[in-house]
């Protein structure tokens, strides 16, 4: 790079040796955040209009910069802006290519602006966009998981503890317990946007904006903002919010990952509860009969990337001093990295949810009569016998049945009457998991009753986002 390249530069005053290009290569970020070219226009176009009221900008001026700024976003749209060599970042590009377009008073409109507060303005808005857009799409995996919920309620099969067998549950109740993580994620994403949408723009490379008559309450109506940074030291160096949406992916890739992993199960031969659909699976390089789950896998997969997203960036950030330092250059990467592999785990997740198929006769015939134990011992408690007796009692009728070889339903009115008394005839209809789930009425629990109250409220919170279609 020749000393006169160097002097072209944004910053280039001071120095007058030329920029070693590994150094321009390390240093530059236009490679990744050139995506933020259509916020970083409007922020510049609404920066423009601000300086009329410090007199820094005519109106005529103002107007020509915001124009300029418009034919420099047609050629990012077209595909057609040419990039430079000396282009560090979408900043340095844009004002660059609207000097050639404009001319001088183009060098007008960096004025008591810095790239600090720039870029955080940016990025900002471009994760506003986002949000809204990862918003509608967790909210159709919602919708998807408690419309099938609604369709398939009738299905009954095994709730598991530890992969044991534990109590009969409805099929829709099992979507449902994942909706709910789903949904509390939707609570955090919605609460997440306000501490997004505050405007950094007029802090100044940190002491603030020189120049009287900025009206930044304006500048942030104008971009969308819902309110304006308050410390201008923080504004430039504040990426809470970015560690957030990190933390936000990496806590919804880990209820992803739990969701993949139980269809994984439940669609083995093993279990064969749930068969994904062909465009969702993939096949083996040499085993003809495999259906390989990949969607689900990496969907588990893709987890651990989001994590290591969010763990490096903190240990970035964790040991810089105040205000801007180029250390938090890397919040670019991580950050558009985990809204895209999230973008693409809700979509996968609801392409894989919409379209699978459940057997529910092997859903059915995986019940078992041990699975009631629990009802045959609340069976005794509505007979007024305290529940620690009961669950003995209980306890006593499984060792009968497995020393005789038989199933707990196969044991005899006299056989539980040995073990107590108060076992009476209607005894026998404990043995029915349609009359077990239905038992678990209560909010919350697996009755048919309480499942579609479920599925309400889920309707209700999806529908309840300003930001969901």
């Amino acid at each position: 790079m020749t000393d006169q390249a160097s002097k072209t530069k944004l910053w280039g005053g001071r120095f007058t040796g030329a920029t070693d290009p590994v150094m321009h290569r390390f240093n530059e970020s236009l490679s990744y955040d050139k995506r933020m070219w259509a916020q970083d226009i409007r922020g510049s176009q609404a920066y423009a209009r601000a300086l009329i009221g410090c007199g820094i900008l005519t109106e005529k001026e103002a107007e020509e910069i915001v124009a300029g700024l418009d034919r420099v976003g047609n050629e990012w749209r077209e595909g057609t802006f040419k990039i430079e060599a000396d282009d560090e970042d979408i900043h340095t590009a844009n004002e660059r290519r609207l000097k050639e377009l404009i001319g001088p008073v183009a060098g007008k409109l960096h004025t008591g602006r810095s790239r600090n507060d720039q870029v955080a303005t940016d990025m900002r808005m471009w994760l506003l966009d986002e949000i809204d857009a990862l918003e509608k799409l967790l909210s159709v995996l919602i919708e998807t998981m408690a419309k099938r919920a609604e369709v398939e309620i009738d299905h009954i099969f095994p709730g598991y503890t530890h992969l044991q067998r534990a109590q009969p549950i409805r099929w829709a109740h099992f979507l449902l317990s994942h909706a709910a993580y789903l949904a509390t994620d939707l609570d955090r994403l919605r609460a997440l946007r306000p501490r997004v949408s505050v405007l950094p723009l007029g802090a100044g490379p940190l002491a603030g904006n020189p120049f009287a008559g900025l009206d930044r309450e304006a500048l942030a109506k104008a971009l969308g903002f819902d309110s304006v940074g308050p410390n201008s030291m923080h504004s430039v160096s504040d990426r809470d919010f970015v560690i957030e949406t990190l933390m936000w992916t990496s806590l919804l890739g880990t209820h992803l990952s739990k969701l993949a992993e139980d269809l994984i199960i439940y669609s083995s031969s093993e279990f064969g509860f749930v068969q994904l659909s062909d465009a969702y699976s993939t096949g083996s390089s040499i085993m003809p009969q495999k259906k390989n789950p990949d969607s689900l896998e990496l969907l588990r997969g893709k987890s651990g990337r989001l994590f290591g997203n969010l763990a490096g960036f903190m240990m970035s950030v964790k040991g810089i001093p105040s205000t801007y330092n180029k250390d938090l250059q890397e919040d670019k990467e991580p950050l558009f990295d985990s809204v895209d592999t999230t973008t693409a785990c809700l979509q996968i997740a609801t392409g894989v949810v919409s379209t699978m198929s459940i057997n529910g006769e092997r859903m059915r015939a995986a019940l078992t009569p041990d699975m009631l134990a629990t009802d045959l011992a609340d069976y005794l408690v509505r007979k007024g016998i305290p529940f620690r007796e009961t669950h003995h009692i209980s306890g006593s009728a499984v060792k009968l049945s497995e020393e005789r070889g038989c199933q707990l339903s196969d044991l005899s009115l006299e056989d539980l009457r040995s073990l107590n008394p108060a076992f009476e005839e209607d005894v026998m209809r404990v043995w029915d998991p349609s009359e077990s789930v239905e038992r678990r009425n209560a909010i919350g629990g697996t009755s048919r009753r309480a499942v579609l109250e479920q599925v309400t409220r889920l309707h209700a919170l999806v529908n309840a986002g300003v930001h969901s279609a």
